[in-house]
């Protein structure tokens, strides 16, 4: 019994070493990644880049109507997919009778979370761009990314919804909650946490994407910014000539910067990376906060 016991410690020594060298080996690579990137791109970085549009000239170019165009289309996308696949997954999961059909859609929501980007971008080509006569615009970009994201809120909340103890419902529902109230004032606000990683790796993945928008008819080359919401008159928003204008997006602007043989539009684009992955950090730090000041308000 002792050789066992020794054998079965020996074993998760072993196991502790693998998954620690795994780990390291992942974090290197990103470290040697994330350094050369700094080292390439960081003096670059300036007002004049940040605040130029794309020039033929590696030093006079900048990303200003990239950089407008991803927050218009992040901005868009949280707004679609964010409540979309919020409320998709409490009807799933609270009010959905278990039977074949939602059998197949769960499956089948399950499987959309896996699907190539570039089919949401045919997709979006076929629905927003043609049949919706929205055209090449920042609306349908928003919109294509949104069913790219959905699936993966969609799973993550029902994750979120299944992991409350039933005794919360079975409570509320005993003190006369109805189940609406029941899933808004203890369901949802217990499962934030998890929401919010949800929403996390959706938008963390969406805002890097490039082939959807590419189908969709993002610009490699704009020289000119979509037209503000924020105008001198009542009611002072104005959305719809900022909806339908095209866009380019960072990650476009990248791709088209690293296919040139010159050596400082290389640099060009690390700059735009670190910016890229600031606005991400960034995402990913407000959704973190939000999810701990959930965190810290429940009580089980």
């Amino acid at each position: 019994m002792s050789d066992i016991i020794a054998k079965n410690r020996r074993n998760d020594r072993w196991f502790k070493y693998i998954g620690l060298a795994a780990t390291l080996f992942g974090l290197l690579f990103l470290a040697v990644l994330l350094i050369d990137i700094l080292w390439d791109g960081a003096g670059r970085l300036d007002w004049q880049f940040m605040t130029s549009f794309a020039s033929r000239k590696a030093e006079r170019a900048g990303i200003l109507a990239p950089f407008v165009g991803s927050l218009w289309i992040m901005i868009i996308t949280s707004i679609i997919a964010c409540p979309v696949g919020i409320m998709a997954a409490i009807y799933l999961e609270e009010y959905a009778k278990k039977s074949r059909l939602t059998a197949f859609i769960e499956i089948n929501i399950a499987n959309l979370a896996g699907v190539p980007s570039v089919i949401y971008g045919l997709l979006g080509l076929g629905v927003f761009v043609r049949f919706l006569s929205l055209d090449r615009s920042i609306l349908a970009g928003g919109a294509t990314l949104a069913l790219l994201a959905m699936p993966v809120i969609i799973v993550s909340t029902r994750e979120a919804l299944r992991a409350i103890p039933p005794s919360i419902r079975e409570a509320s529902l005993a003190l006369g909650a109805s189940r609406w109230q029941t899933i808004s004032k203890q369901v949802l606000p217990s499962a934030m946490p998890g929401i919010f990683t949800g929403i996390i790796l959706a938008l963390s993945r969406a805002v890097g994407e490039t082939a959807p928008l590419i189908v969709v008819g993002a610009l490699a080359y704009i020289a000119f910014l979509p037209e503000s919401p924020v105008v001198g008159e009542f009611p002072f928003i104005n959305l719809e000539g900022g909806l339908f204008d095209p866009f380019s997006i960072l990650p476009i602007q990248i791709f088209n910067w690293t296919s040139r043989p010159q050596h400082e539009f290389l640099v060009n684009a690390a700059a735009a990376i670190i910016v890229l992955l600031l606005i991400t950090f960034a995402m990913n730090a407000v959704a973190i906060w939000l999810r701990h000041r959930f965190s810290k308000n429940i009580r089980w």
